[in-house]
């Protein structure tokens, strides 16, 4: 990883430990995100100490934040080679996909259960915001707060089954999930018309309706992963 593409993932704001947010904490967000959106190559080698100096941190809070990454799946390391941004392929794609389908379709369903009337305010102002996002391939701060109402969504639809295990699943899915995802919007605003299938599964999960919304919901990430395999296949590894 050359040091040109650290300065670019990194914001200019200083890290800083305010009580809240460690800042090993706050270097996990930012390369979280550098590495979700294709700043930080798949299969790209991180080197410590530019990456030490880029974000001006000790080495301590670097390798605390490249252990959780380690553990959510973003980051690999090898004896004597070190820290690399985990590859990707299509045989990865393909799993995320059909364990997306199954295991949020079961934390929607226990949510549609036992969900109360706080988490059906929280998922129709979840989907208002992210419907009102605008979503440009020429302007890429618009992609990336587009992204970011996204996550929220689907966080926010299961967030009522009150399974933390679950969600942590679900969470660590979506994050490698996005890395194709958002390979494919750097160079299209999609393909479908996705705020009207988000509306119709947020619409039937506050209304109670199990069967028709955990449909949607199965079919949404299944028609995703669909147009991201026939998108990247030839792009990435098999």
């Amino acid at each position: 990883m050359e040091s040109g593409e650290l300065r670019q993932a990194h914001s200019s704001t200083a890290l800083i430990d305010d009580g809240k947010n460690t800042i090993a904490s706050q270097l996990v967000d930012r390369l979280r995100e550098a590495i979700v959106s294709g700043q930080l190559e798949a299969g790209s080698k991180i080197n410590l100490e530019r990456a030490r100096e880029s974000f001006e941190v000790s080495l301590s809070p670097l390798r605390e934040a490249l252990a959780r990454l380690i553990s959510d799946g973003l980051v690999e390391f090898e004896d004597n080679r070190g820290y690399r941004v985990s590859p990707i392929s299509l045989s990865n794609l393909e799993e995320l996909t059909k364990l997306r389908e199954e295991f949020e379709t079961y934390a929607l369903r226990q949510a549609i259960a036992v969900g109360d009337v706080d988490w059906e305010g929280d998922v129709m102002r979840s989907l208002h915001r992210l419907n009102r996002a605008v979503r440009d391939p020429a302007m890429p701060e618009t992609l990336e707060q587009w992204e970011a109402y996204h996550r929220e969504f689907h966080l926010t639809l299961i967030a009522g089954c009150r399974m933390p295990q679950l969600l942590s699943f679900c969470r660590r899915m979506l994050n490698l999930n996005d890395r194709y995802r958002r390979t494919f919007l750097r160079a299209t605003s999609g393909d479908r018309n996705v705020s009207a299938e988000h509306s119709e599964i947020a619409q039937g999960a506050v209304a109670r309706d199990v069967e028709f919304a955990c449909k949607r919901l199965r079919e949404h990430i299944h028609r995703t992963g669909t147009n991201l395999l026939h998108h990247l296949t030839g792009k990435i590894a098999p």
